[in-house]
């Protein structure tokens, strides 16, 4: 019998610096549209989808990416998360464990 490995499906905002990453958490959580920001502002290529990188399965993103996806909370997480890339903005739709 094979386990199946925990899969999610989020969005992403990625800047450069840690003050930029909070603002565009901060104006999310005043009411702006995160996939608006995230067409502005994110220099993945997933920016152009909104930040949407489908669904993906535990251990495909770097493990600080993993960690916040993977904790069980849904939403969006509320400090910027540092990876090798840079600094992300991160909201979980939905995790299956």
């Amino acid at each position: 019998m094979t386990s199946k490995k925990a899969s999610a499906h989020a969005r992403h905002i990625l800047v450069k610096d840690k003050e930029e990453c909070q603002k565009l958490i901060d104006r999310i959580n005043n009411g702006e549209d995160f996939a608006v920001l995230a067409k502005e502002y994110s220099s993945c290529p997933s920016g152009k989808n909104g930040g949407d990188l489908g669904d993906f399965s535990q251990g495909m993103m770097v493990p600080e990416f993993d960690k916040v996806i993977f904790n069980g909370k849904i939403g969006l997480h509320f400090e910027p998360v540092k990876t090798q890339f840079g600094y992300h903005v991160i909201e979980t739709l939905s995790v299956n464990v």
